[in-house]
C-alpha cells in the first residue's frame, strides 16, 4: 500500500510544531517529514519534540545535511530517537545545499565520497557493529553503540543528479525526491537507483517494502487546497523551475493526479504545503481525512 505523508515546513515556527504533529496523529496520517533546512529548524530536536508529542505518527528528516554531523554522533542521535519512539523515525541524510555548507565552513570538495563513506559507516553503526575506517572524509576508530536501535531503521537518502542517485540505490534503502519532480522523473531516477542495486542487497532488512528491488521510493508532492490553489502552485513551479508543478483541486482530482506517481514506482507520496498556506493543521488533517482514503 502507498504511504501518504504530509510535511511540516520549517518556516513554520518551531513553536507551532506541537499542534502541526498532534493534529497529524490524530487524523491518523501516516507520515510526518521535517526539513532540515539552513538556517531554520533543527531536524532532530524537531523531530524528538514531534515524537514525544505522538502516539503513532512515524516522522522523518528529509534530510540531514552530512557534512553537518559526525557521524558517530549521526548514528547516536538517530539510536535514540529510535528507541524512544518505538521505531516510529525515519532518518534522510544527504548532500546538503553546497551554499549552504560552505557559509558553516563545511563545504566537502567531493560531495560524493563524503556521502559513500558517511553512509556506510552509518548503516553499519545502527545495526551495531563496530566500526573502524579511514577515509577521505569519515575516520572512525573501533566505534560501537551501546544503545543501538532495537529495529534498524530504513536509511533514506535524499538524491537528485544521476550519481547520487546511483549512490543512494547502493547504500540507502530509500531514496527522497524533491518537490516538483514529475511522475517522468520518478521513472527515472528509478532507472539510476536500480543500476547499482547488488541483488545481494535485495534481502537485506529494508530492501523488502517498495517497488522493483525493494528500494523505496519518497517522493515529495507539492500540493494545495483551496480557492487560488493551482496559481499558487504555478507560481512555486516558477519560482524554483521545477518539472511538476504538484497537485491541487478536489479530492478526487488530487488523488488522481498522485496515482501517476504511484504508477511510476513511488512508494512513499508525501505532500509539501507552498510556503505561503496559512494553516498546516488544515493542510495536514485534509490529507489524512480527504486524500488518504482515496489513494490504495
Amino acid at each position: 500500500m502507498t504511504i501518504i505523508g504530509a510535511i511540516s515546513l520549517p518556516q513554520n515556527p518551531p513553536e507551532n510544531l506541537r499542534a502541526i504533529a498532534r493534529a497529524a496523529d490524530e487524523a491518523g496520517l501516516e507520515e510526518l517529514w521535517l526539513w532540515e533546512d539552513c538556517f531554520l529548524n533543527g531536524g532532530v530536536s524537531a523531530a524528538a519534540a514531534a515524537l514525544a508529542w505522538t502516539e503513532n505518527l512515524k516522522v522523518g528528516i528529509g534530510i540531514m545535511p552530512v557534512p553537518f554531523r559526525n557521524v558517530a554522533l549521526a548514528a547516536m542521535e538517530i539510536a535514540t530517537l529510535s528507541r524512544l519512539s518505538g521505531g516510529r523515525a525515519l532518518p534522510g541524510i544527504g548532500h546538503g545545499v553546497q551554499e549552504w555548507m560552505g557559509q558553516v565552513g563545511n563545504r566537502a570538495a567531493s560531495p560524493l565520497t563524503l556521502l559513500r563513506e558517511y553512509a556506510t559507516a552509518l548503516r553499519a553503526l545502527l545495526s551495531g557493529e563496530e566500526v573502524t575506517t579511514k577515509g577521505r572524509y569519515v575516520n572512525l576508530d573501533a566505534v560501537k553503540l551501546d544503545w543501538p536501535p532495537t529495529t534498524v531503521p530504513p536509511l533514506y537518502v535524499g538524491s537528485t543528479g544521476p550519481k547520487t542517485l546511483a549512490l543512494g540505490g547502493e547504500v540507502g534503502d530509500g531514496t527522497i525526491l524533491t518537490g516538483g519532480t514529475s511522475p517522468s522523473g520518478v521513472v527515472a531516477a528509478l532507472g539510476h537507483i536500480h543500476a547499482d542495486i547488488s541483488p545481494e542487497r535485495e534481502h537485506e532488512p529494508g530492501h523488502g517494502h517498495g517497488h522493483g528491488h525493494g528500494h523505496e521510493m519518497v517522493v515529495f508532492v507539492p500540493a494545495a487546497f483551496g480557492p487560488g490553489a493551482a496559481d499558487r502552485l504555478l507560481a512555486q513551479q516558477q519560482q524554483w523551475g521545477t518539472d511538476h508543478p504538484g497537485v491541487s483541486g478536489t479530492p478526487e482530482e488530487m488523488a488522481a493526479g498522485l496515482r501517476e506517481f504511484v504508477e511510476a514506482g513511488a512508494t512513499s507520496l508525501i505532500l509539501q504545503p507552498t510556503p505561503d498556506d496559512s494553516d498546516p493543521v488544515a493542510f495536514v488533517r485534509s490529507i489524512a481525512e480527504e486524500i488518504r482514503p482515496l489513494i490504495d
